[in-house]
């Protein structure tokens, strides 16, 4: 019997039939931040020999049909409704293509199967990057086998697009394998869209699993500290040299190369080509790896205009604050506890501020010996939130403070190389200061307000008023001491300060 989902989690389930591979993912909820409840893929190269036959490969063809049929099992099993077919550049441009998907209609009848036009695919690929990355701004370029789809984005806004024939297995049919080749077809097809050059000192935002897999190459040879693909950001310099370098590699050389995906070994020379290619064309100064394409663009159609438009970070803090957490009423409290210590912050700071008061007590249920570390790596890799890869590592070590851990202990230091100095001082004061809210508060937004933070010439004043049930106790000054220390003040608590008049 097939699960039935409650109607506060619904599941969805969107099968993305690529010309190098088929992919089911089901979703759960209706929230901000798209929940992956189930994903699996099938490398079928439908696509491969269609540029010389005009056809789609026979054998994936095949094995596509056993597939699907699967999927759709699946779907059906896990409750996920709606379920829909999504096809893109093999099937709409193959002669054969609506003969497969009228097979694939009447061996299930009722499930919605969409053949995406390359301005549809470039809509929903960019629907998908600006679910992750909200404020993205610059150019998207989303590689699959038979297409590369190129989206100009205006601080979150969709703006032109353009689909061309440089997808991995398109462009590697059209060379015959030939890279010098590849190269002159890739600059041809580029330079028929002038507004690529609208990329200038912005930045190129990467999506489609050969890219990804560029990217998990590069993560695993620098030996990055956070092997999350999602907002992988590197320079321009560096990404042409890494690039370049893929270009001129042997299958053999590239089969050696730690984190390589076997199976994606004959398409990294052709996605290098075309991502050299738009490097130069839209003299981007950084690129931005996203796992958020097509799939989590179709989702966020099913969404209200209201829920797309929210803080997916500020949405995530709140739920895991609602999972994890004791009093969801706290967290304003600890905003307004917490600001004497930082005046004149950005706007970007005050958000992370924000969503590290939310994520302050997700630890209140783990083990004691272990809170620390495990609140630090529940934010540090944290599915589906809009922030980037310092941003993670700040609210970590935000975190990992807040519940105590020593400011030097060892499980911080990858952490900490992806932060400035500056920005991990930072973190580290928030913490402090969210630690000792919590010692004098235990939680509850009624005891923190019987206390206040108050910043005087050199000293750091912690009040506490009348009748509040809150004393200065050797862990309260202890603690008190620790954070003026960070900030460079004296500490100075003061008892029974009387309340003023309401």
């Amino acid at each position: 019997m097939p699960f039935r989902p409650s109607e506060s989690l619904p599941r969805c389930g969107v099968v993305d039939l690529g010309s190098n591979s088929v992919r089911l993912v089901v979703f759960e909820g209706l929230g901000r931040n798209p929940t992956t409840i189930f994903n699996e893929k099938a490398v079928l190269r439908l696509g491969k020999g269609l540029e010389e036959t005009g056809h789609l490969n026979q054998d994936g063809v095949e094995q596509a049909i056993t597939v699907i049929h699967r999927y759709h099992a699946v779907a059906r099993a896990m409750g996920a409704s709606p379920f829909e077919i999504l096809a893109t550049a093999a099937v709409r441009d193959a002669v054969n293509g609506p003969a497969f998907v009228a097979d694939l209609r009447a061996r299930m009848p009722g499930v919605p199967i969409t053949v995406l036009s390359g301005s549809q695919e470039a809509e929903f690929s960019a629907d998908g990057l600006l679910c992750g990355i909200p404020d993205a701004d610059g150019i998207l370029a989303d590689i699959g086998g038979g297409s590369l789809e190129v989206v100009r984005l205006d601080n979150g806004r969709r703006g032109a697009s353009q689909t061309l024939r440089l997808g991995v297995i398109r462009l590697s049919d059209r060379a015959r394998g030939d890279i010098a080749v590849a190269r002159e077809l890739a600059e041809a097809d580029m330079a028929r869209v002038p507004w690529l050059a609208d990329g200038a000192e912005r930045d190129l935002f990467l999506v489609g699993g050969a890219w990804r897999a560029l990217a998990r190459i590069h993560i695993a040879r620098s030996g990055y500290p956070l092997n999350i693909v999602h907002q992988y950001t590197i320079g321009r310099d560096q990404a042409r040299e890494f690039v370049t370098a893929i270009e001129g590699m042997t299958p053999r050389m590239l089969e050696k190369l730690k984190g390589a995906p076997k199976r994606r070994i004959g398409d990294l020379p052709y996605a290098a080509v075309a991502l050299r290619r738009l490097l130069r064309v839209t003299n981007a100064r950084r690129v931005v790896f996203s796992a958020s394409g097509l799939r989590e663009g179709w989702f966020m159609r099913g969404l209200t205009d209201e829920v797309r438009a929210q803080d997916p970070l500020l949405v995530a803090a709140r739920e895991l604050t609602a999972q994890y957490g004791r009093d969801p009423a706290l967290p304003p409290f600890l905003m307004e506890w917490t600001a004497p210590l930082f005046p004149g912050e950005s706007d970007a700071a005050h958000r992370l501020r924000l969503a590290a008061c939310w994520l302050s007590d997700i630890g209140s249920h783990d083990h004691p010996e272990f809170r620390a570390e495990q609140a630090f790596l529940r934010v540090l890799r944290q599915p589906g939130i809009g922030i980037d890869h310092p941003s993670r590592a700040f609210l970590a070590i935000t975190l990992a403070l807040r519940y105590e851990a020593a400011v030097d202990a060892d499980f911080l230091r990858p952490a900490r190389r992806l932060l400035e100095p500056a920005v991990a001082r930072r973190a580290e004061i928030l913490g402090m200061a969210l630690r000792l809210a919590f010692t004098l508060s235990a939680g509850t937004p009624d005891l923190l307000g019987g206390t206040s933070l108050v910043v005087r010439g050199p000293r750091l004043v912690l009040q506490l008023h009348e009748d509040s049930g809150v004393f200065a106790g050797e862990s309260v000054v202890r603690r008190l001491d620790r954070l003026a220390e960070a900030i460079g003040l004296q500490a100075e608590p003061q008892s029974a300060v009387a309340r003023a008049a309401e």
